[in-house]
């Protein structure tokens, strides 16, 4: 495995022409996505464990070039809360993205600067300088909503800049809606967990997520440029082999595009037409 200051080098250094993406796998739901000149470190799970089959590849202070980093929901391997303001510290410049319903209490929590944590829910939009973030329910087995206000705990992103768009769905199932919900955008990537749910798992307190014949149908609807499996290796209980959804993609949906990430390995995509 490459080091970090190399994987660092690499972000940095990396051109990206107008109307493409760079992005590099973290493990688990963590991306790094770099549009343009803004870097975005999606769930960026970063914290050693005994339980992780995959080392951390960067630690909270190399983050000092993120643009903005994004949480997804609570769970530690998504907003990672010993990481965060240790990043927020090496990056003073970055935003934070998250679901609404946290917002206040991650930057009370987490000693975060409030003017730095920006909350969104279902129809709201915001630009973190030139990129746009829009949210999207998730289902973690449940679309569950806050009984007080409607928010939503847990959330995709629609991530769109340098003439690009990419979907990270978070941790989901597919819901009533959700297929419509996401056609309104020409999506040039989407990053879908493919991890599953089981009684054994939800018994204990494992929340589960797509199966990965429901993403590779998600996806046969939607229709991206290209479609990324994840979620997967991190955690033994927790896992799926990727290629199955290669294989059933290539069956079902032969005209759509798909590749398995590999740990800090840069991959390069280029906008539908």
């Amino acid at each position: 495995m490459q080091s970090r200051q190399t994987l660092i080098d690499d972000i940095n250094s990396a051109q990206v022409p107008l109307g493409h993406c760079n992005f590099w796998w973290l493990g688990q739901h963590s991306f790094v996505v770099k549009v343009g000149r803004s870097i975005c470190y999606l769930d960026p799970y970063l914290t050693p464990s005994p339980s992780r089959q995959v080392p951390p590849l960067l630690l909270p202070e190399d983050l000092a070039n993120a643009t903005v980093i994004l949480g997804t929901h609570d769970h530690g391997d998504h907003i990672d809360r010993p990481a965060w303001p240790v990043i927020a510290a090496a990056a003073p410049d970055a935003t934070f993205v998250v679901p609404y319903l946290l917002q206040q209490r991650l930057v009370r929590e987490l000693n975060l600067p409030s003017q730095r944590v920006r909350g969104v829910d279902q129809g709201i939009t915001i630009q973190v300088g030139d990129v746009t973030i829009t949210a999207i329910p998730a289902a973690h087995e449940f679309l569950d909503t806050d009984p007080a206000t409607g928010h939503h705990p847990y959330l995709g992103y629609i991530i769109e800049g340098n003439r690009f768009r990419l979907y990270h769905a978070g941790d989901t199932c597919i819901y009533e809606g959700m297929q419509g919900l996401l056609r309104r955008w020409p999506l040039d990537l989407a990053f879908l967990p493919i991890n599953g749910r089981d009684a054994k798992r939800l018994k204990a307190n494992c929340i589960g997520n797509m199966t990965y014949q429901e993403a590779v149908d998600l996806a046969g609807v939607i229709k991206p440029g290209l479609t990324v499996p994840t979620h997967f290796e991190m955690f033994a209980m927790n896992s799926e082999n990727p290629q199955l959804f290669v294989d059933y993609m290539a069956a079902k949906y032969p005209t759509l595009r798909t590749v398995i990430p590999t740990h800090g390995h840069r991959t390069i995509v280029q906008r539908i037409s």
